[in-house]
């Protein structure tokens, strides 16, 4: 009997067990609703860290983007900072040539305006020269036509002579020129000729000599007188005060 109750136990046609928990079910109900309201609020708090999140990394690619357009800006500005200095770089240049070219064709206007007085007045003193060579009316023989005398501001006498000999094919002559310096020295009365003495003289028709004379720094000149010498006879003289 007791092996066929055990076999019938075994057995498919073996009566149904039903395990039934011991908790009443107004604890089971709050068990179940304190899980779930556990697992809305870590739901929500996900949900929550979630926007914080994603509002950071909004923030923080806002943040790029402004700093982006920034840097776009400043670009920008330097780009046209540097063309704006190379421009005024290229004109300053430009006048900086321009000054350049303008100062050298002053330099050189300025020095052809010298060069044209300086031919200018050796045209004058050509001219003045060959005035000097026309004899007077009727005029024969030796004559001294120029004597020039000028104090330089070193003090030295620029001299010059010019003997002239009149007349249709003359003879050429030879002899002196003498030079006579006059002035005060000390309130007195003062004189010296050419240190090297008496010059030679030899022409036809003209004839031209010039130097140079230093006088002593104590003397004021205040004259010069020229003779023209054949051996100790006075062909021609002339003087000028200074």
């Amino acid at each position: 009997m007791r092996l066929r109750l055990l076999l019938r136990r075994l057995t498919v046609s073996a009566p149904r067990m039903a395990v039934r928990s011991a908790l009443p079910w107004p604890l089971r109900w709050v068990l179940i609703a304190m899980v779930f309201g556990f697992c809305a609020a870590i739901a929500l708090w996900v949900f929550e860290f979630g926007k914080d999140i994603a509002g950071l990394e909004r923030g923080v690619h806002e943040q790029l983007q402004q700093s982006r357009l920034e840097i776009q800006t400043l670009q920008a500005e330097i780009s046209t900072l540097k063309d704006a200095r190379n421009k005024a770089q290229s004109i300053a240049n430009t006048a900086e040539t321009l000054l350049t070219t303008e100062k050298m064709a002053q330099e050189k206007l300025a020095l052809l305006n010298q060069q044209l007085a300086t031919e200018n007045q050796r045209l004058k003193n050509d001219l003045g020269f060959f005035e000097q060579l026309i004899p007077a009316s009727g005029g024969t023989g030796l004559a001294i036509r120029q004597l020039q005398a000028e104090v330089r501001k070193t003090g030295e006498l620029q001299w010059q002579v010019l003997v002239i000999q009149a007349g249709k094919s003359p003879p050429e002559f030879n002899g002196q020129l003498a030079l006579t310096f006059t002035g005060l020295r000390n309130g007195k009365l003062w004189s010296a000729d050419l240190p090297e003495g008496a010059m030679p003289l030899k022409l036809r028709q003209y004839g031209r000599l010039q130097g140079v004379f230093q006088a002593p720094a104590d003397v004021v000149l205040k004259g010069v007188s020229a003779k023209v010498l054949d051996g100790k006879v006075v062909k021609a003289a002339h003087a000028v005060k200074l």
